[in-house]
């Protein structure tokens, strides 16, 4: 596993840390693949109940790193974010997040398959896949309108706005703002607590709570994936990360 995943485990619960700091932890494959070794585990060892992923403690994650991520092979098949998006959702425990600062792209999607989010003050999320010709990922074209209705949800994925931690808790994405100094500290509580209630009822719970969304979530995970696939090869998302990289504002102009 990379050093840029690190896992603690305190009794029975596993803490996933992602700890690039100085890029401000943007996700590399690397990364991903350890973040998906560390869901196994949790999944896989029957010691553990409970599973808490959380950033540095100023900021979450800035979402792909975009060099590496133009490097790889997508969102799909057994690319690593492949696998990362196939494994999270399927998590049979219950998975707390911790959020400060940036939670762009995935930082922000992943958050709708955890069971519980607490926000420090300063998080900001954006899902800002359109302005790079891109589409919704990680089932959030679905999750999302289901969650916060359609007029919120287009805000968010078409005009790509960006929200703070006081949105999130009002629409629903997260559960509670918490001072920054407490906020990962408060995430482990709540991982303890559910790690010592009946874990199969836990489980079962959690089975529950997923299962009307279960064949639909499926489905739609696939289409993204197959339209996110496309549009990474295609002249607009060439535009956008041209952009982007040579410090300059895209032009869209010649599109239709």
């Amino acid at each position: 596993m990379t050093d840029q995943i690190r896992t603690e485990v305190q009794g029975n619960i596993i803490i996933i840390r992602l700890n690039r700091a100085d890029k401000k932890n943007a996700l590399t494959g690397d990364m991903y693949n350890g973040i998906s070794d560390a869901l196994d585990q949790l999944e896989n060892d029957p010691g553990l109940r409970a599973g808490v992923i959380t950033g540095t403690e100023d900021c979450f994650t800035a979402g792909n790193d975009l060099v590496d991520f133009l490097n790889s092979s997508g969102i799909g098949g057994e690319s690593p974010v492949g696998r990362f998006l196939r494994t999270l959702p399927h998590l049979s425990k219950p998975l707390v997040a911790a959020v400060n600062g940036p939670a762009v792209g995935v930082g922000t999607t992943m958050l709708m398959h955890c069971d519980l989010v607490y926000a420090a003050p300063g998080a900001k999320f954006q899902m800002p896949f359109a302005t790079l010709g891109l589409c919704p990922e990680a089932g959030s074209s679905l999750l999302f309108p289901q969650l916060i209705g359609y007029r919120k949800a287009a805000r968010l994925l078409m005009l790509c706005e960006m929200f703070g931690a006081e949105e999130a808790v009002e629409m629903g994405i997260a559960n509670e703002v918490v001072a920054a100094e407490e906020y990962q500290a408060l995430a482990i509580t709540k991982a303890e607590q559910l790690a010592k209630l009946p874990p199969r009822s836990i489980r079962v719970t959690k089975q529950l709570l997923r299962k009307g969304n279960e064949e639909q979530l499926r489905a739609i995970m696939k289409l993204e994936e197959d339209y996110f696939t496309e549009m990474l090869q295609g002249a607009e998302a060439k535009e956008a990360f041209s952009a982007f990289l040579e410090k300059r504002k895209p032009d869209f102009s010649q599109f239709s």
